[in-house]
């Protein structure tokens, strides 16, 4: 075993989804950081656009939690490796406390606060309610025992005897103490969209929405007796798996940039294009790191303003918003015909959700057609309500560069798109869905030559071999380039 790591942290959990936690979470993080405070963000569950917030809320990268994507003991050993140097840690939950995929909870918040041995710091809407508040947090409380809630947190409460009752109600009836309670905050320093918050890429005024939130936080809320929570915690050492944390550290842990293990025998480095702006931004930290731990080093690409793929040797396009920006990919018709050209000529492309979009015919919206890159004979509508949402469980059923047949992904989709006009071949499509919607009639991960596009978003530690496969791919292809 691992020596056990004293790790000062507090979970950040509500009564559902949409209740303010990650605004709270926002100003909790940016506000302790102004005090001094190192800290270490994380966001239960598969989510990009929280996480986006936190990390720049925290100066520093956010890391996702989720026991469905990957093991128990990695969750762990993710956690405390991106603690270590930190002065404390905040998690931000997702939905509900104890909502999970099942009726025992499984994956839920609480069974994530249970594996850390975190304390709880409830959020809670307090819109037109008092007493019943009190109520529901102490059903919370009981519901059970196990599940360390240390404290409330107040949120958009109306005023002054709004929270009077409220606060009375909650510490004389469930003995837990109130933090703070914090007014409603101005809807347009933190804008929505059907995904939740925008991400920080799209909103200019992303750096003064999170000073708003730490001043509301500052102003409303006991931060000493959040930090005192969170140091609490410290008390209860974790112990990490050492083969779990071997793992991670062989898969994440990029080496120093001087080491020999960055140039290939070739002399020349490997690069891999990562598609990075306000269009396409969905990408997990570990994936980009398991990518430079092999030796690639990350190039970052935009279709919106880049004309060419800078000598690459393999493309990662991740998931983002290609539908809030379709006439710009559309008219930057020099950027798509060279990935369709690359392509063609056996580039490895790994595409995820709107990677998979743009590598389509067209995109369809409002009854406007955008042209993409034409690698795919796709054609993508959009629609007012998510035609994919949630895990994912998909069986490779065919060979690909990128996963071996006969394997199992766990993953997650959320996508509003839908294929309107598939003329390729069935065959093409290497994974059957379990769980989700996959691409056309349960189907998903649909390849051509040495490409491989899917609306399925993955996690490398729930999936080691990704990684290496890419890379493997890619250096294959420098070598037959003679790049």
């Amino acid at each position: 075993m691992e020596p056990a790591q004293k790790i000062s942290r507090v979970l950040i959990a509500a009564l559902r989804g949409g209740s303010g936690k990650t605004v709270v979470s926002i100003g909790l993080i940016a506000a302790l950081a102004r005090q001094g405070y190192i800290v270490a963000p994380f966001k239960k569950g598969p989510d990009y656009i929280d996480a986006g917030w936190l990390a720049l809320a925290a100066g520093r990268p956010c890391h996702n939690l989720d026991p469905f994507l990957f093991s128990d003991a990695c969750v762990k050993a993710s956690f405390c490796r991106h603690s270590a140097d930190a002065d404390l840690s905040i998690i931000e939950g997702n939905r509900g406390l104890y909502d999970g995929l099942d009726a025992q909870g499984t994956t839920s918040t609480a069974s994530l606060a249970k594996l850390l041995n975190t304390q709880v710091i409830l959020c809670v809407d307090c819109t037109k309610t008092t007493r019943t508040m009190a109520a529901i947090i102490l059903g919370c409380l009981h519901f059970d025992p196990m599940v360390n809630i240390c404290g409330v947190i107040l949120n958009r409460v109306a005023g002054a005897r709004h929270e009077r009752i409220l606060r009375t109600s909650i510490e004389s009836r469930c003995n837990v103490p109130v933090f703070g309670a914090i007014p409603k905050l101005r809807r347009q320093d933190f804008p929505e969209r059907h995904m939740g918050l925008i991400p920080t890429p799209e909103h200019e005024l992303a750096a003064g929405a999170v000073a708003s939130a730490a001043n509301a936080v500052s102003s409303h809320v006991d931060l000493e007796r959040v930090v005192a929570a969170a140091r609490r915690a410290a008390q209860i050492p974790l112990q990490v798996n050492e083969d779990e944390d071997a793992s991670f550290r062989q898969t994440c842990i990029p080496p120093e940039p001087k080491s020999p293990a960055v140039v290939l025998e070739s002399g020349k480095n490997l690069r891999i294009g990562v598609i990075r702006d306000s269009a396409f931004q969905f990408y997990y930290p570990e994936n980009l790191d398991a990518l430079r731990a092999l030796g690639a080093e990350i190039v970052c690409l935009s279709p919106l303003l880049d004309s060419d793929l800078k000598g690459v040797h393999g493309l990662y396009m991740g998931g983002g918003f290609p539908e809030t920006h379709a006439a710009r990919l559309s008219e930057n018709s020099a950027f798509r015909r060279r990935v369709k050209a690359a392509a063609d000529s056996g580039l490895p492309v790994y595409a995820e959700c709107g990677g998979l979009m743009y590598l389509g015919d067209v995109l369809v919206l409002e009854g406007e057609t955008y042209p993409m890159a034409g690698v795919f004979p796709l054609v993508f509508g959009f629609f007012r309500r998510p035609q994919g949402h949630g895990y994912t469980i998909a069986d490779v059923n065919q060979s690909n560069l990128y996963f071996p047949a006969g394997s199992r992904i766990c993953g997650h989709e959320f996508h509003y798109s839908r294929v309107l006009e598939f003329r390729g071949r069935q065959s093409d499509l290497v994974f059957t869905m379990e769980k989700g919607r996959g691409i056309i009639n349960g189907k998903d991960g649909l390849c051509h030559r040495n490409v491989l596009a899917t609306y399925t978003h993955i996690h490398c530690l729930g999936v080691p071999g990704w990684a290496p496969a890419f890379v493997a791919a890619a250096r294959d292809y420098q070598q037959q380039d003679g790049q």
